[in-house]
């Protein structure tokens, strides 16, 4: 009898094409390859897949294997079959697509990252789209999956139970690596922040929504694209691909007090926005969208201060601190925490531009980064004309700024110990 233990392969067919079914696995095919096998490669999975009559095309993404089978087909005896064509392969092939078997030197969180990525567009988002909304993954580090949430998503009181009962489970099911799952999205703009902000009901215009272009499913609001479209300014084709893309965000929020029982949905492309108020009996009504949405309260207009602050005081055998250890030290916990000490330490890295500092963001690395801060802080030095020289490396720009911010730090605490000494 073989060790080898039975793979699960679960089929799952196309919504849009009957001949189309995906059989997803529990781990990429190769770790970092994505591949369209066609019947003339010899490699080892397209081999079996083409001797398995009624197979017309195969593309392999990630963890999922394509298959689009010929017209006159049956899928009753060609799934069975194609699984077991690709359990064969699995079970005896390194290398299924042809290339080289993965190295212990391979990125592992590279290939979670891959794996994540493709199962949210094959499976999570088309369906979430629906709802107008889109899941992205934004990194993966020690096998700690980070989700970003956008357009109906974001601020939805019920995207935490979308993650967590819905989309967390999948992923922990077809990916076991998986040692954490983390929402980074920044929900404060939709803790109701319309209807708390607001002095009494909404402004209503008499412009009630046609019926059947607004209504409820399986709890979340669902809007004809063919209705909200041009009110964005947008075909219905251009609304979709704003959903996927986060072009285009909303939030929904339910009332409290007076407004208890109704539930507010704003809507935002690049140029316009639109809202619609819905009454506990389903009736819906347009409103003037809030000019504005305050993504960060009062309490957090200081952040770049307190940012500054902690990162002035540094131990001094502690040159650098991560994004996520920064957040923690800050009392920020929350989704979205790290977000919001990026845009922090961007208002910080202008203040110092206009002052001609040393940027004392330099002293924040991200935990992939080898050791540098995140892509974003040398895009935006270079916008302040403040980025590496020509023929400086990053890396030599960051020890550069890094020895600048030492020396100024320095003087400064020999300036403040002489005052203090004067004092005395």
């Amino acid at each position: 009898m073989s060790d080898i233990p039975h793979r699960r392969i679960r089929a799952q067919g196309s919504a849009k094409d009957s001949n189309v079914m995906g059989f997803i696995l529990d781990a990429p095919v190769e770790a970092g390859r994505s591949a369209r096998p066609e019947a003339v490669d010899e490699t080892p999975l397209s081999r079996a897949l083409f001797a398995t009559g009624g197979v017309a095309r195969v593309e392999v993404s990630g963890a999922t294997i394509w298959v689009r089978k010929d017209g006159d087909a049956d899928w009753a005896a060609l799934k069975p079959a194609v699984a077991a064509a690709i359990r064969a392969v699995l079970d005896t092939a390194d290398a299924p697509l042809g290339g080289e078997a993965p190295t212990e030197t391979e990125d592992p969180d590279a290939s979670l990252l891959q794996a994540v990525e493709d199962l949210l567009e094959r499976q999570v988002n088309p369906a979430v789209a629906a709802h107008g909304g889109h899941i992205a993954a934004e990194r993966v580090q020690d096998d700690t999956v980070y989700l970003r949430m956008s357009g109906g998503c974001q601020g939805c009181a019920a995207s935490a139970a979308t993650l967590r009962q819905g989309v967390e489970r999948m992923l922990r099911a077809a990916l076991p690596q998986i040692r954490e799952i983390v929402d980074v999205t920044d929900h404060a703009s939709g803790s109701n922040p319309f209807y708390a902000r607001d002095e009494g009901r909404s402004p209503v215009l008499n412009r009630p929504v046609p019926p059947g272009a607004i209504g409820w499913e399986d709890g979340q609001i669902i809007v004809d694209p063919g209705y909200l479209a041009p009110r964005l300014g947008l075909t219905p084709e251009m609304l979709r691909d704003g959903l996927r893309s986060g072009a285009v965000v909303g939030v929904t929020e339910s009332g409290e007090g007076a407004d208890a029982g109704r539930t507010r949905i704003v809507m935002r492309s690049a140029n316009r926005a639109w809202a619609a108020e819905l009454d506990a009996d389903g009736t819906a009504r347009e409103i003037p969208p809030p000019r504005v949405i305050e993504a960060a309260p009062d309490k957090d207009r200081d952040l770049a201060g307190r940012v500054r602050a902690h990162l002035r005081d540094l131990p001094d055998d502690q040159a650098t601190i991560t994004y996520g250890a920064l957040a923690r030290s800050l009392g920020l916990w929350m989704p979205g925490s790290v977000r919001r000490v990026t845009q922090a330490l961007e208002t910080t890295m202008r203040e110092d531009a206009a002052q001609n500092r040393p940027f004392i963001a330099a002293r924040v690395i991200s935990r992939a980064g080898d050791g540098l801060p995140a892509k974003g802080f040398f895009d935006l030095a270079r916008t302040l004309s403040r980025g590496p020289r020509d023929g400086e490396s990053e890396r030599d720009f960051h020890a550069r700024e890094i020895s600048r911010l030492t020396a100024r730090l320095l003087k400064e605490d020999a300036s403040d110990a002489a005052a203090e000494i004067q004092r005395i």
